[in-house]
């Protein structure tokens, strides 16, 4: 008996939008142009696009529920529980949660990325999303490089993400708005914090060992790894060498260039598509989607954006929403080495999406399955029936 079916819909299939029914049996796909049969589960997609999953290698919009503001704590199991929602709401069926490990004090320390990868690790069964722990170390955090060699070799880091942040630090102090933030942040005083800095910055020298003794023990348990930042070809090249083969928001076109020419993952924030523009004044997404500089689409800081974004692409005319979906889905699916989703065909995990696109530059999600299991309901009109032994749904609304 077929678990979920999804009747009609515009379903994209390979490069193609085709009308289409879909079975699902277990966490699976079961037949593509399917006949209802005997369905536990029976959804009306007619009207409406039929999507894969999101897959989101890099967000970390879950910080906001962590510390909602500067010194205001909550616990990290309800924080997480939030974000799962917050995710599935908006289309993402996986997330990896992009942990900064610094050597700073309070929200981005060691101990804050340690209690996240346990949390983690204790909900995932609870999770609508497939939640995934990519690590961001900060290079200079020397102290923890024993430990997160020891994640690594266990298997407990999903993605390994090198950040070196120590320019923009020390520059930053000199700016009164900025240094309150990063001071707040620690729970440091300004002294504190000042002595700290200097004690970390007098310590560059043993970076450079630490980054490719790390880049080793994360080849060797095959956990894939990204460059954070890139300022140069050269950078880009070095950390190639390393066996680093993701490229994550490059500041320029030169560097974007030498990655995408040996084929590298480029990956830039979706908030910059939706925006208009990086926050930050770097490079502009939506231009170097359009040079083909771009291969994946992160939420970044902002769960709603990859789903805003690739109809954002489309609207704008860089991309046809086949080929910009890909951004969000596909994609990032390879780039993280997960072979079973990113598209809908048989035999692959159950990561859907209903989506109403009526109103232009609005998607509406009207369902979310995530492995097989239907765990969003925007419209309960669209349900078909059930057979008289329902199978059990989880949906979080």
């Amino acid at each position: 008996m077929t678990d979920i079916f999804l009747e009609g819909g515009r379903t994209l299939i390979g490069s193609e939008l085709v009308e289409t029914s879909l079975a699902l049996s277990g966490q699976d796909i079961a037949e593509v142009d399917a006949s209802r049969g005997r369905a536990r589960l029976a959804i009306n997609a007619r009207d409406l696009l039929v999507l894969p999953g999101i897959v989101d290698l890099h967000g970390d919009a879950f910080e906001r529920q962590m510390m909602p503001r500067a010194g205001v704590d909550f616990p990290i199991d309800v924080a997480l529980a939030d974000s799962d929602r917050q995710a599935i709401s908006n289309g993402i069926t996986t997330v990896f949660h992009a942990t900064t490990c610094s050597w700073e004090p309070g929200l981005r320390s060691a101990d804050n990325a340690r209690g996240l990868m346990e949390a983690i690790e204790r909900q995932r069964p609870q999770f609508a999303a497939d939640t995934r722990f990519h690590l961001r170390h900060e290079t200079y955090n020397l102290d923890a490089e024993t430990e997160i060699g020891q994640w690594l070799t266990e298997g407990r880091v999903d993605l390994f993400a090198f950040n070196d942040h120590m320019d923009g630090t020390v520059g930053d102090m000199a700016k009164p708005r900025k240094r309150n933030r990063m001071v707040e942040r620690t729970g440091l005083s300004s002294e504190d914090f000042d002595r700290l800095v200097g004690h970390i910055m007098s310590r560059a020298a043993d970076v450079p060992a630490s980054v490719s003794r790390l880049a080793a023990t994360a080849r060797a348990a095959e956990v894939r790894m990204l460059s954070h930042d890139d300022a140069t070809p050269a950078m880009r090249q070095g950390f190639r060498a390393m066996g680093v083969a993701i490229a994550e928001f490059p500041v320029n076109e030169e560097t974007a260039r030498e990655a995408a020419s040996h084929g590298d993952a480029i990956v830039y924030g979706a908030p910059n598509v939706v925006r208009g523009g990086s926050h930050t004044g770097w490079t502009k997404a939506s231009d170097m989607i359009a040079k083909g500089l771009c291969s994946v689409l992160a939420s970044d800081y902002y769960y709603p954006a990859q789903l805003l974004a690739a109809f954002r692409l489309a609207a704008d005319g860089v991309l046809p929403l086949t080929k910009a979906w890909n951004l969000v889905s596909a994609a990032p699916a390879r780039a993280t080495g997960l072979a079973d989703r990113g598209v809908l065909a048989e035999g692959r995990r159950a990561d859907i999406l209903l989506v109403d696109d009526s109103v232009p530059l609005r998607p509406r999600l009207i369902a979310v399955i995530s492995g097989g299991k239907l765990v969003h309901l925007a419209d309960a009109t669209r349900l078909l029936g059930m057979a008289a032994t329902p199978r059990e749904a989880v949906v979080a609304a």
